[in-house]
């Protein structure tokens, strides 16, 4: 993290994550749109592949990539990040115990209270910034902690290595979604989880044109039974959108160098303003896990949110006055967003689960692309002046 030549160390392996072994030498992997593939006799098949909900070249590609970059030994890639945490709980049988983070995306959150509640698995939110909370949550039906870090919205960071000594202590797996970070910030495998899941919609896609998932990991029982779901279930990428992210995956480190330092910017212009009660960026000192973010990352990332003192008045005449940000879902692309969680990404949640999640309806969420910073800046100043003017009066 203080090492300026060590920052984007993956730089190289993102351009080059796998050797080349296109038969008629294509430096860019092609994309492979096939359904099937030909047998020489009844029992062998020409070839590496038989059907492509199984595998296929572009795919196999994006897997070896994913896992290279991830710190691990296996991949498996989704038809979408949901897809990808679909396939990691999964793992859990009737009767588990699931310890899981208070903040969530929203659709993981209702994935576990809502899905796979109905599958008998009991699930527990808990701040896993506290390895002693992880250590009180747990019991012996605990099979899982599962948790965001950054964490959607609120952008809480989570010390690993300690989250995943409390859990494998108790016998149970930690899995983590990396989306707000993406490998080329922070690699939990190395830090001791046992699974990580990736949105490849977001970061490693890079540019709000596809969608899809991954899961990777270390351990090769766990590989085996992702990669089961992945056949038998068959939410796959198609070849297309396994080329997209292995396109967006060769700029990463690059993107991500503006994203954080665009982002920086931003949070400190926002930390300054008489219209904002708390800014959540990694970055801050302020930020109350920001020695934790400092240690197992290697910049802070592109994501920013904002509290606006003036309540939901104020907060949606500043996403509303945005010119160069686009008031839209999604994040980790090279265009910058807002939204207001309370009203878009997480509108299905009550007023209880977005107080227990840490939304107030004063919260906005910004993701920092790479445009010039200075036109990123004026754009929230003047955001700020209608927040201010939107304020209600005492």
């Amino acid at each position: 993290m203080n090492d300026p030549d060590e920052r984007w160390a993956s730089a190289t392996e993102e351009v080059h994550p796998t050797e080349r072994t296109d038969p008629h030498g294509a430096l860019t992997t092609p994309i492979y749109a096939n359904a099937t593939y030909e047998y020489d006799t009844t029992e062998a098949p020409r070839g590496a592949h038989r059907y492509s909900r199984m595998s296929g070249p572009t795919r196999d590609e994006l897997e070896a990539a994913i896992a290279q970059l991830e710190g691990g030994t296996d991949a498996s890639a989704f038809a979408s990040g949901m897809a990808a945490i679909d396939a990691t709980f999964s793992l859990l049988d009737s009767g588990d115990h699931v310890v899981a983070g208070e903040s969530l995306y929203a659709e993981t959150h209702e994935l576990l209270t809502e899905v796979y509640a109905d599958y008998g698995i009991e699930v527990e939110r808990t701040d896993v910034t506290d390895p002693d909370a992880i250590a009180d949550a747990v019991g012996p039906e605990t099979r899982m902690v599962y948790f965001e870090t950054p964490s959607n919205p609120t952008l809480t960071v989570t010390d690993i290595e300690a989250a995943a000594a409390t859990a494998h202590d108790h016998g149970a797996l930690v899995v983590v979604d990396n989306t707000f970070a993406s490998p080329a910030l922070q690699r939990p495998l190395e830090l001791g989880a046992d699974v990580v899941v990736e949105s490849l919609t977001k970061y490693l896609g890079g540019h709000s044109d596809v969608i899809a998932g991954a899961v990777a990991t270390r351990n090769e029982d766990l590989a085996e039974e992702i990669a089961y779901y992945q056949y038998a279930r068959g939410g796959i990428p198609g070849p297309f959108d396994c080329f997209l992210v292995l396109r967006g995956i060769k700029t990463l480190s690059a993107r991500m160098e503006r994203h954080c330092r665009n982002a920086t910017a931003v949070a400190a212009l926002l930390d300054g303003h008489e219209a904002v009660e708390r800014v959540h960026y990694p970055g801050l000192e302020s930020h109350p896990n920001h020695e934790v973010a400092r240690r197992q990352m290697r910049d802070f990332g592109g994501m920013v949110s904002a509290e606006f003192e003036g309540g939901l008045a104020a907060a949606t005449a500043f996403v509303s006055d945005l010119e160069v940000f686009t008031l839209a879902e999604s994040l980790g692309g090279v265009e910058s967003l807002a939204e207001h969680p309370a009203t878009m990404t997480h509108q299905d949640h009550s007023n209880a689960e977005l107080r227990a999640a840490g939304i107030p309806p004063s919260l906005v969420r910004l993701s920092v692309g790479i445009e010039r910073e200075s036109d990123l800046l004026d754009d929230v100043r003047a955001a700020l002046a209608a927040a201010s003017d939107a304020a209600p009066t005492a």
